[in-house]
């Protein structure tokens, strides 16, 4: 009988999203990656206004964006987006393996 070689699971990687947006009250991070669900990445703002979350991600292809005070906003340092459903963009993301 062959023998077949365990296939390696791809790692999660690290990825860090920022948005720098000192006069937020509230920033969640929401995509493809956690379902778009708004409790799962809520994120942090520094003494400098800048909103940070760090989120292990398996390899592949996201979208995200983020939401603000109530609002959607875009990754305004990531110029690679896509149409969603809604009439708007997201922002992608490909995460290596």
């Amino acid at each position: 009988m062959a023998r077949t070689a365990k296939k390696k699971d791809p790692k999660r990687r690290r990825i860090e999203f920022v948005l720098e947006m000192p006069q937020a009250e509230q920033v969640i991070l929401m995509g493809d990656f956690n379902e778009w669900n708004p409790k799962t990445h809520p994120m942090r703002k520094d003494k400098h206004g800048v909103w940070r979350k760090r989120v292990m991600i398996f390899p592949g292809h996201y979208e995200y964006r983020f939401w603000v005070d109530g609002e959607w906003y875009n990754d305004p340092h990531n110029p690679l987006i896509c149409p969603n459903c809604f009439g708007s963009e997201n922002n992608v993301i490909e995460v290596a393996p």
